[in-house]
């Protein structure tokens, strides 16, 4: 059997249909929420596992970030930097990514359902292919929120304290989270998308994804101007954390730039939704 994406089959499992309007989105939403639900139960059914995973996951970013605030303590600043700017920026993107790794954590692993073929059980689902992958291993990142959440909180208060920033940074730093949660996750559906025509993406996500991420979590300035053009255009992890954190940090640019950013991501992931719409079509698979 040949999987059609251009089928009337499938253009009805991914579309409402007109009657059906707001009640078979209702439908669609209430089917995701089965499934994340599903997902979860089945997670906890190993919770010493689960506990495990969430206590080694704080403990090897904290030994990250350990590393280079002992430099920080020994020198001062990092490129005109403190320590507790540079934990912003740490803490800004490790939350954005847990939330975006919680609630679509198998499209950055869409590479196994494609060399195994499970892609083909998700299709036949009754909601969009997108929604059903993001309902697959649900997992909540205990780990990296609690640690993230530490730093971020710890770094703000003595800001907070020296004046740096005022209250308007902390409903300000919310929507830097939300915001670099919708890049992060734009950037890993592009990535995941070439998959569709590549099948192995990770040595790609190695590269967009996770050494990305890990390059904003200091300044920009410590890189080369190409590199830091590449993070801030071709693959956009730099106005996840980096760009905002210079309004809400140090007043630069103006009032606009987190509006200019939060429509930059909605843009962009407009963009990278198009992108896999496109490269779904390009899926085929045979099986039983």
């Amino acid at each position: 059997m040949v999987f059609d994406l251009n089928s009337a089959l499938f253009r009805r499992d991914f579309t409402c249909s007109p009657k059906a309007g707001g009640a078979g989105r209702l439908n669609t939403i209430r089917m995701y929420i089965l499934l994340v639900r599903a997902s979860v139960r089945s997670r906890m059914q190993y919770k010493f596992n689960f506990w495990l995973s969430t206590l080694l996951a704080a403990i090897v970013n904290l030994m990250d970030f350990a590393l280079i605030s002992i430099i920080l303590w020994k020198f001062g600043s990092l490129k005109g930097w403190s320590i507790y700017e540079i934990g912003y920026l740490y803490g800004t993107i490790m939350l954005s990514k847990a939330i975006y790794r919680s609630f679509a954590n198998d499209v950055h692993h869409l590479e196994k359902y494609l060399v195994s073929g499970d892609l083909d059980q998700l299709l036949i689902r009754p909601i969009p292919l997108l929604l059903a992958l993001m309902a697959q291993n649900f997992r909540v990142m205990f780990g990296e929120y609690i640690q993230g959440g530490i730093i971020l909180v710890l770094c703000m208060k003595t800001m907070l304290s020296t004046g740096q920033i005022d209250g308007w940074a902390i409903p300000q730093t919310i929507a830097v989270i939300l915001i670099g949660s919708v890049i992060l996750f734009a950037i890993g559906l592009g990535t995941a998308t070439f998959g569709f025509w590549i099948t192995r993406v990770s040595d790609l996500q190695n590269v967009t994804e996770d050494a990305a991420r890990t390059a904003v979590q200091y300044p920009m300035e410590l890189y080369p101007g190409w590199l830091r053009g590449i993070l801030l255009t071709l693959i956009p992890v730099g106005i996840a954390n980096y760009v905002p954190a210079l309004y809400v940090l140090r007043d630069e640019f103006g009032w606009w730039l987190l509006p200019a950013t939060t429509l930059f991501a909605a843009v962009f992931l407009w963009l990278m939704l198009q992108f896999w719409k496109l490269g779904m079509t390009r899926y085929q698979s045979t099986g039983s």
